[in-house]
């Protein structure tokens, strides 16, 4: 008796140990790309409230961009990708470096909608976006339902938008951007609870290993994913609910 109560003691304490460091790594998560959703803001505040600087993107009347303006319209979705590829060769620090220079560049291809958007449009979707994701982030970190089968699904989804993205820049269709807007938000909303559970599930999963550097990369990956998450939903939404200046 003695030793089982021993070993329900030690299995207890273990437990209690790896729920500590989960809350650990969430707010890490968290932390991390609340910081690249500063500096994205931030970037893009100040090139688009300066008409000098988002000249050099941009044509200021029409707000089209130069050949500059496309490479940083592209840049970020490159950045992700090689992201992906070079992760396991880079150290924590490194990829967490990685990921604030790409929240930044980011800033730059969205600075354009301090100018096409008001201010308090502008504000007032962040707020419901926020609202909505915390939301969403929640229910994916605290259901019991597992949602992994979403992930193919979804997938499928955002290669589908991006193509017909990349397509109607060349269109300039109000309906096919109108549809894009409509299924991305759903897309993303089930996205964010999507990766919230498998930020939770992967860590829970490696928990016992103990390999800190594997799980501060893991996290950084986690907030990418999440950050895009928001960010894509709340330029939707703009595009769906904005008012236009």
């Amino acid at each position: 008796m003695a030793e089982f109560d021993t070993i329900r003691t030690a299995s207890g304490a273990r437990a209690a140990q790896i729920d500590e460091g989960l809350r650990a790594h969430m707010n890490k998560v968290y932390g991390t790309m609340s910081v690249g959703m500063l500096l994205t803001f931030a970037v893009a505040w100040a090139v688009g409230t300066s008409p000098q600087l988002l000249a050099v993107f941009r044509d200021p009347a029409t707000l089209q961009p130069n050949i500059l303006g496309y490479i940083i319209m592209f840049a970020p979705l490159i950045m992700v990708f090689a992201f992906g590829a070079m992760i396991n060769r880079l150290s924590a620090m490194g990829a967490q470096t990685f990921f604030y220079v790409f929240a930044s560049v980011m800033g730059l291809s969205l600075s354009w909608i301090f100018v096409a958007f008001t201010g308090f449009s502008i504000a007032q979707i962040f707020l419901v976006t926020s609202i909505a994701f915390a939301g969403l982030s929640l229910w994916g970190y605290t259901t019991k339902k597992d949602i992994s089968g979403w992930g193919s699904f979804l997938i499928m989804g955002v290669i589908g938008l991006v193509v017909a993205s990349i397509v109607n820049i060349f269109l300039g269709s109000p309906a096919i951007m109108f549809a894009i807007s409509a299924i991305g938000v759903l897309i993303f909303a089930g996205l964010t609870a999507y990766d919230t559970q498998n930020i939770k599930n992967t860590y829970l999963a490696h928990a016992a290993h103990g390999d800190q550097e594997w799980m501060a990369k893991s996290g950084i990956m986690g907030a990418l994913s999440l950050y895009l998450n928001f960010i894509n939903m709340f330029m939707m939404l703009l595009s769906l609910f904005g008012n236009r200046e």
